[in-house]
């Protein structure tokens, strides 16, 4: 029996003997999306743009205003998300003023959750389209915003949401793939033309 004891602690002592365990790395999610393709979006509104067909819907929303205003939600049900775009005619440069001044305040106010925003400028004088691109850092509401406008006529403003908590490290991914759409909106916008 003693040998028996002997040989089963020099059995475990030998078993336990090998490799130091080495912590494995962290592993990440593989998140792949599909490849965006373009339509000109253009449903008698005052622009056209370019969308990603895989949105799924696109819903108009009538705005109260004293001005011609309306919404565009373009969702992405898979990703859980929207690109929520608002339309108002300018009425004279005061009107303008206010709008970018509404649009840089909004953007503003994410400053308390938000890491970091920065500011890309958009000129495309072209087609008289000119704008600002934000992008925001951290655990804010909304990771996107911008506003495009010819400055005499047409302002459009976005923004992108999830239909989720804040988690910038769980949505950057797919908060990546709609900024590129946003920016392709912004690129696209053509302003009907005023008679």
């Amino acid at each position: 029996m003693k040998n028996t004891i002997v040989l089963l602690i020099v059995f475990i002592t030998l078993a336990s003997c090998g490799n130091d365990p080495v912590p494995k790395p962290n592993a990440y999610l593989r998140l792949e999306y599909p490849q965006a393709e373009y339509d000109v979006y253009n449903k008698n509104l005052p622009f056209t743009f370019d969308r990603n067909l895989q949105s799924d819907t696109i819903r108009f929303k009538p705005l109260k205003d004293d001005v011609e205003s309306f919404g565009l939600n373009i969702e992405y049900k898979k990703l859980k998300g929207t690109i929520y775009l608002t339309y108002k005619a300018i009425d004279g440069e005061a009107r303008l003023t206010q709008y970018l001044k509404n649009a840089q305040n909004f953007t503003q106010e994410h400053t308390k959750k938000a890491d970091a925003i920065s500011e890309d400028l958009w000129e495309n004088s072209e087609n008289n389209v000119y704008g600002m691109f934000y992008e925001v850092g951290g655990n804010a509401a909304s990771q996107s915003q911008f506003y495009v406008t010819d400055s005499v006529n047409h302002f459009l403003t976005g923004s992108l949401y999830f239909y989720a908590k804040p988690n910038y490290d769980s949505i950057l991914p797919a908060a990546n793939y709609l900024q590129k759409d946003i920016k392709r909106i912004m690129e696209s916008v053509q302003w009907e033309q005023n008679n």
